[in-house]
């Protein structure tokens, strides 16, 4: 297909009908297919793409609002994909230019590769942290935590939604309360009847992610990462910012092994919100 051409195909709304040719796009650029996570992000969030004449998807990606529905506070933009065979063609820039537009003064934010990393910043983005993905077998220490974790109940959603909102920085119960029924796992940390952290572990292909990562301190984080690994007999893995250099030796020391590393990236805002000393790891990369 002709530059032309692509230029001429308009970018529609995905829906969660969409789930198999998004899946397929991402297995075509050699991706896991991540049909569960694709789930979600239909579902939560909106997706943008282009049919391709020829079936399936030219391009796609998902954004995943979060505050007030009529004034969102924040967008993450997430899951950017183009077709192999229309790869370096100008798809890409042009979805993205697309949705930029759309979000209009709503702030946007993003984990970059270093692939993606050129695009964005065409488009503005600027980098403003960085996050590193960590995965492997976990080994227990064989030491008991001072900190009390448990499985997550009913009643906890509320002061989970207002803890979660204190700490990221904006409103996103329309991901938080997917949770229960997305993660294989979701617990929190409690002290004297207090939530002081959550975490879940939701099943990606042959491993569990955990995220969020939501702790009061690092001590209380690892609390919550070894108490879903002691409820799983697969391999975690998490991104975790790498500001948190203390968790991230112990994961590393635990059997996790460093991924690789991925730009967080902000545009029309100087950096994310919230507490960062609180947030460890996101729910996903491409949802915040």
């Amino acid at each position: 297909m002709s530059t032309h051409s692509l230029t001429a195909l308009p970018i529609r709304r995905l829906t969660p009908r969409d789930l198999v040719a998004c899946a397929d796009l991402s297995e075509d650029r050699g991706w896991p297919r991540e049909e569960h996570k694709w789930g979600l992000l239909l579902a939560g969030g909106t997706g943008y793409g282009i049919d391709d004449p020829a079936g399936g998807l030219v391009t796609a990606c998902v954004v995943t609002d979060y505050g007030p529905r009529e004034r969102p506070e924040l967008a993450a933009i997430g899951m950017v994909l183009v077709a192999e065979r229309y790869a370096r063609q100008g798809v890409g820039r042009r979805l993205m230019r697309h949705v930029v537009d759309e979000m209009g003064t709503t702030p946007l934010a993003l984990h970059a590769t270093e692939y993606g990393r050129p695009l964005y910043e065409e488009l503005g983005f600027k980098v403003t942290g960085r996050a590193e993905m960590v995965s492997g077998v976990f080994t227990p220490d064989g030491s008991e935590s001072e900190v009390f974790t448990r499985p997550a109940t009913a009643e906890d959603l509320a002061p989970v939604l207002r803890l979660d909102e204190e700490v990221f920085g904006s409103d996103r119960t329309h991901m938080i309360t997917r949770l229960p029924a997305f993660a294989d796992q979701l617990r929190v940390a409690e002290e004297n009847g207090r939530i002081v952290g959550y975490a879940a572990a939701w099943p990606n292909m042959t491993t569990h992610v955990v995220g969020p990562l939501i702790a009061r301190d690092t001590k209380t984080a690892k609390a919550l990462v070894s108490s879903l690994a002691a409820h799983t007999d697969r391999p975690l893995r998490t991104d975790i910012d790498t500001r948190h250099e203390d968790l991230l030796s112990w994961l590393k020391e635990r059997g996790l092994a460093s991924v690789g590393f991925n730009a967080v990236m902000t545009h029309k805002i100087p950096e994310l919100p919230g507490d960062w000393t609180r947030r460890f790891a996101p729910l996903t990369v491409a949802a915040g």
